[in-house]
């Protein structure tokens, strides 16, 4: 893995060293005296991480236009990286750094439900189970250079309690089966928050919640509490969540594999504040988040990498009758946002890398407002390629 830059030293006004995380010889961040965060290759170089998920090689057969090659297309845009989802090795057998995850979601029973899927971390099994998949997939490759680093779960859900009115995730906690350890720890936290009175918890919430049974019923038809005393709790419950989430996930990695950052866990859509709140050191070394949710700007004391970044997105779509989409945006409105985002990453202190979230575009996408950096037929999205390649290059110095 050749080296862009030579060794820079990352020290503060005193010339100390400053703050690291991770092992020297492998990736690894430290922060500089301004407060800017800087990811370091394993010979101690400064290493942007531009990256891409989902990379892979042309599908049997697909039309001709699609390279044979995919990591040639990939440093041609200046991309050093590929992120999580690569099929059959494409671009880390090509010598590309990469970023892998463990999905701990399969060490378990899982939690699902609209928009929900997590791992029972109230489980006494949890913790063990965690670290037998942390053996299983991190060991093998605890030796290996070019990994940057190792992300808990590829696509984790967090319900957000404010999204149209769907249940939340403490909702959804209190109405899973009583099979679920989560479901017995979310009505104690619940109630012992209400004296242990169910109603108390119902005038605080403001619902009429009579019985358990009432709270499963608003869940199975897709109703949300939402009031401002629910909220509250909501939050509430989500960090204490998060931070079991990713305590285990930290604490698993590192008994597997001591050389590697632990990067967090990528989440299907916003994964929200509260989350955030507790994807932070020490349990996690950078935190892998959504680009449009990244840190104040001010003082950054966690690292992170803007992950699926992308700008064709349902915010510049809106529903019509019959199902059909219409687009609120010209090509050229959703460019010039682009670039104000990718500035916005740019400044970010705390921002040492970035993902993009799609190597080619989804069902029913159509260009020029279609997601990925290949279109159906294999050919460049131009009007995302051409902009991320002068911003890779810009970063790559």
């Amino acid at each position: 893995m050749p080296p862009s830059v030579e060794p820079t030293p990352v020290r503060d006004a005193g010339g100390r060293a400053g703050p690291r995380r991770g092992a020297e010889g492998y990736f690894h961040v430290a922060q500089e005296a301004g407060g800017r965060w800087r990811l370091l290759d394993p010979e101690g170089r400064f290493f942007f991480l531009c990256g891409v998920h989902g990379v892979r090689a042309a599908p049997a057969g697909s039309d001709a236009e699609w390279p044979p090659d995919p990591a040639a297309r990939l440093r041609a845009w200046g991309f050093n990286a590929v992120g999580l989802g690569a099929a059959d090795g494409a671009g880390r057998d090509d010598g590309l750094p990469f970023l892998a995850a463990v999905d701990f979601v399969a060490a378990g029973r899982a939690l699902a439900g609209p928009g929900l899927r997590l791992p029972d971390v109230f489980d006494p099994e949890w913790p063990r189970r965690a670290l037998a998949r942390a053996a299983e997939v991190c060991a093998p490759l605890a030796s290996e250079r070019a990994l940057i680093g190792w992300v808990g779960d590829a696509a984790l859900e967090w319900p957000q309690a404010v999204a149209g009115g769907r249940p939340g995730l403490l909702q959804q906690c209190l109405s899973l089966e009583p099979g679920f350890a989560v479901y017995h720890a979310a009505w104690e936290f619940a109630l012992a928050l209400h004296g242990g009175r169910l109603d108390a918890l119902a005038q605080a919430w403001g619902a009429a919640i009579a019985n358990k049974e009432v709270v499963r019923a608003l869940t199975r038809a897709d109703q949300g509490i939402a009031t401002r005393g629910y909220l509250r709790d909501d939050a509430r419950w989500t960090r204490e969540f998060a931070r079991r989430y990713f305590t285990a996930v930290g604490a698993a990695v590192r008994a597997a594999d001591p050389h590697h950052l632990v990067l967090g866990a990528r989440s299907l859509g916003r994964a929200g504040a509260h989350v955030a709140a507790e994807m932070v050191f020490p349990a996690v070394d950078v935190a892998l988040v959504d680009w449009r949710e990244l840190p104040a700007a001010a003082n950054p004391v966690q690292p992170v990498i803007a992950g699926d970044v992308g700008w064709a997105a349902a915010e510049f779509q809106r529903p019509l009758a019959g199902g059909r989409v219409g687009r609120l945006t010209t090509l050229e409105r959703m460019l010039r946002r682009a670039r104000a985002g990718l500035a916005r990453l740019e400044r970010n202190p705390a921002v040492v890398g970035y993902a993009w979230a799609r190597w080619e575009d989804g069902p029913g996408e159509q260009p020029p407002f279609a997601g990925g950096l290949l279109h159906a037929n294999g050919t460049e999205a131009r009007e995302h390629t051409e902009l991320i390649a002068q911003f890779n290059a810009r970063m790559g110095r």
